[in-house]
């Protein structure tokens, strides 16, 4: 598929959708945004490059994504240490307000006062939260993080967290760590970045016992990713049955390859239609009320 607009329209036109809706983008403050391009441009992840293919200015970001026919993106920003969720979700609540297309997004760290400010965050419209378990080195289930799960449970927000051990494993990476938060708080809506690459059929056994699990598309099947880490076609079936809890995601804007390739392989996993206007936009609409 094209990197043109037009393309990207024409493939959910042709399923009969209003639309796409991307859980997964990265939109935060420029000098942050600055930092993780210039990681991406030491290629310390994979060992190859990764050219950040739509390296633009924010608001031509922004019209990129509406001109693919994106009608509802999150902003996927995340701490790497201490003190730094809190301004980060200051600044998200600022993106989202001027960006009603964007679903409010948040974060937290494991630090004191964290359930304090996602409280703060939830009363103040957060619709989404962002974890990075391999960026931010943290245990899932530390016990400082245990009320955040809960209040999160409770209130049925989903978290799209990056806890896969890909591309690049971390200390507290792979499915046993979250096994362990699912087990003392089983509602959670926890949506699986990169569905768990490379630990796919592990996260996807994690989908299938918790009804909350859903699993994001993000740069999974591509050929960029392929080439690495293939997902198993046996468990093609698994993913059918899956349907109604997978989500696209893209990664936007820090992408080796062109917006349209992420949509164009969904086509080669061997789904029908219905899984994948469901992929593409009704399993989002339903989890976020759109």
């Amino acid at each position: 598929m094209a990197d043109a607009p037009d393309a990207v329209r024409r493939f959910w036109q042709g399923l009969g959708l209003p639309g796409l809706i991307d859980v997964h983008t990265h939109f935060m403050p420029q000098r942050v945004l600055d930092k993780v391009w210039a990681y991406f441009d030491a290629g310390p992840l994979v060992g190859m490059p990764w050219p950040v293919m739509y390296r633009d200015e924010e608001d031509e970001r922004l019209a990129a994504l509406r001109g693919f026919g994106v009608r509802a993106f999150t902003s996927m920003l995340y701490p790497h240490k201490p003190d730094m969720a809190v301004w980060l979700n200051q600044w998200a609540a600022g993106f989202a307000e001027r960006t009603p297309d964007c679903l409010h997004t948040a974060t937290f760290f494991p630090e004191p006062g964290v359930e304090g400010y996602v409280r703060e965050a939830l009363e103040n419209g957060a619709r989404v939260f962002k974890a990075h378990v391999q960026v931010g080195g943290y245990d899932p289930g530390d016990p400082l993080l245990d009320p955040v799960w809960g209040l999160l449970a409770e209130t049925g927000t989903p978290v799209v967290i990056h806890c896969g051990s890909g591309p690049a494993p971390g200390k507290h990476t792979g499915p046993e760590p979250v096994a362990a938060v699912l087990a003392r708080h089983p509602r959670l809506r926890l949506i699986i970045a990169h569905m768990g690459l490379p630990e796919y059929t592990d996260f996807m056994a994690l989908a299938e016992r918790y009804d909350g699990v859903h699993l994001d598309t993000t740069m999974v099947f591509t050929d960029f990713i392929e080439a690495r880490w293939p997902f198993p076609p046996a468990e093609r079936g698994r993913l059918a049955a899956l349907g109604d809890r997978v989500l696209f995601g893209s990664d936007f804007p820090n992408l080796p390859y062109p917006y349209g390739h992420a949509l164009e392989v969904l086509t080669r996993l061997d789904q029908d239609e219905e899984w994948l206007r469901a992929v593409c936009y009704g399993n989002a609409a339903r989890l976020f009320g759109i």
